[in-house]
């Protein structure tokens, strides 16, 4: 462990104590307060009201039994999942999650991110997440359907536009959100905002798919131009197909930048010349609406290398943007990057690196972009979406675009600047912790201990 403060040290062991058998979640928490630091030496007044202590214990954690009927008449049962972690700067917002590996740690592990990464926004959204265990590939749509209906049916009474907003995360589409938004209003009788990544038909924002790869880009934009770089003309490995590399792949590709890597379940391919032309990007959703889940089906249709069971991380890319799923970026990996001569490491994906590598590819020298910053577009289209609701009115693709890009311009900034306050400039990872962390304390210090 690095943290050396003996005040976060008690904080994070009796959260250790108390959350046995979560080491997703111990690992944010741990990562989180290694920033937190210099936070606490000249924030007292924090430490005397409980901030800390009560930043990593959920507001409130809601499991419940989701029962449905297959496509062979057979019952099945899966475990559903609400963590509302944190409403002190506005109602729980985060994605529903449908995945085998759903369990409590992630799920708290993606709340306590999430409650910061809204904080970065500046838009008044607290932090929440949920999900299931349960997995869509290979069911059916009235599968589907029938799962959704019965998890809304629990849902409802925990969630509402003032209270606490779901969207869509891994395994959570526009097919979902619609079966889901459609159950909540049967249930309620109201048509609200409740959810975001709607379709456009019924309330959804324009772009909201691309927005968290877009984002990420525009993030990028503003690191390398600290440095007086450009996209344009840079080499970047990517991994996974879906949504969020998908809008990565294509924003990178429009402003001039080559992406050689996607990766799946399977491995991963290498296209030397980019995966940079319209057919190759829109393969990307082919493969994802598939069920396949295979990338290899990339490398047959291109005629490109497929390396099976493998990741893109030992190329060498200017560039690397991890867009997969947590911790698939381990210590081995990162001495493979810095072997390679990395300069730039973004992350895309929630927590994709293994706290142990991330303190090697900064000692080393390699710029860490960390994703709760990185990946924020994704949540802040969504709290667009809540605005536009909220207004019954609807901005056009140009305008939440615009929006976008202004706020990933005002997370970097006030990152960068929260870093050099205390005390660790050009430390992306500390400045976004920093920055995040002190808006929801400086609100939850106003509301009182009550709170």
């Amino acid at each position: 462990m690095a943290l050396k403060n003996p005040y976060l040290i008690s904080v994070y062991e009796n959260t250790c104590k108390r959350n046995p058998g979560e080491p997703e979640f111990l690992q944010t928490v741990e990562e989180v307060f290694e920033s937190l630091e210099p936070v606490v030496e000249k924030r007292p007044d924090f430490v005397k009201a409980g901030i800390f202590e009560r930043m990593v214990e959920p507001e409130r954690l809601i499991s419940f039994r989701v029962s449905w009927v297959d496509d062979n008449g057979n019952v099945q049962v899966n475990r559903g999942y609400r963590v509302q972690f944190n409403s002190a700067i506005g109602p729980y917002k985060g994605g529903l999650r449908f995945h085998p590996s759903v369990n409590a740690s992630i799920m708290k592990f993606l709340g306590f991110e999430q409650t910061f990464k809204n904080s970065l926004t500046g838009l008044p959204m607290g932090g929440g997440k949920g999900g299931s265990d349960f997995n869509p590939a290979g069911k059916s749509d009235n599968e589907i359907m029938r799962f959704c209906q019965s998890f809304m049916t629990e849902l409802a009474k925990h969630i509402g536009p003032d209270t606490d907003v779901p969207a869509g995360d891994i395994g959570v589409g526009a097919r979902e959100v619609g079966y889901l938004f459609g159950q909540y209003k049967r249930l309620r009788n109201e048509f609200t905002g409740v959810l975001t990544g709607k379709g456009f038909s019924f309330g959804g924002s324009r772009i909201r798919p691309e927005t968290t790869g877009y984002g990420a880009v525009y993030y990028v934009e503003n690191m390398l131009a600290t440095f007086g770089e450009e996209i344009k003309g840079k080499t970047f490995a990517v991994s996974g197909f879906g949504n969020v590399a998908w809008g990565t792949v294509q924003k990178l590709t429009e402003l001039g930048g080559k992406v050689v890597t996607i990766s799946g379940p399977d491995g991963y391919i290498y296209d030397k010349d980019g995966v940079n032309t319209p057919e190759k990007i829109a393969y990307m959703l082919e493969m994802r609406t598939s069920n396949r889940n295979r990338v290899e089906d990339y490398a047959d249709k291109f005629g490109v290398p497929f390396f099976a069971g493998k990741k893109p991380w030992g190329e060498k890319v200017d560039v690397i943007m991890p867009c997969a799923t947590q911790n698939e970026v381990n210590l081995d990996d990162a001495k493979a990057m810095v072997a390679n001569g990395l300069k730039y490491y973004v992350e895309v994906s929630n927590m994709p690196t293994t706290n142990e590598a991330v303190a090697y590819l900064k000692a080393n020298g390699v710029v860490v972009a960390p994703s709760k910053a990185v990946n924020a577009g994704g949540v802040a289209v969504s709290g667009l979406e809540m605005s536009q609701n909220s207004m019954r009115y609807s901005w056009s693709s140009e305008e939440v675009d615009a929006k976008l890009k202004d706020i990933m311009k005002n997370i970097y900034e006030s990152s960068v600047s929260a870093a050099k306050e205390y005390g660790m400039e050009g430390d992306l990872v500390s400045g976004a912790n920093i920055a995040g962390f002190l808006k929801v304390a400086e609100a939850m210090l106003a509301q009182g201990i009550a709170y």
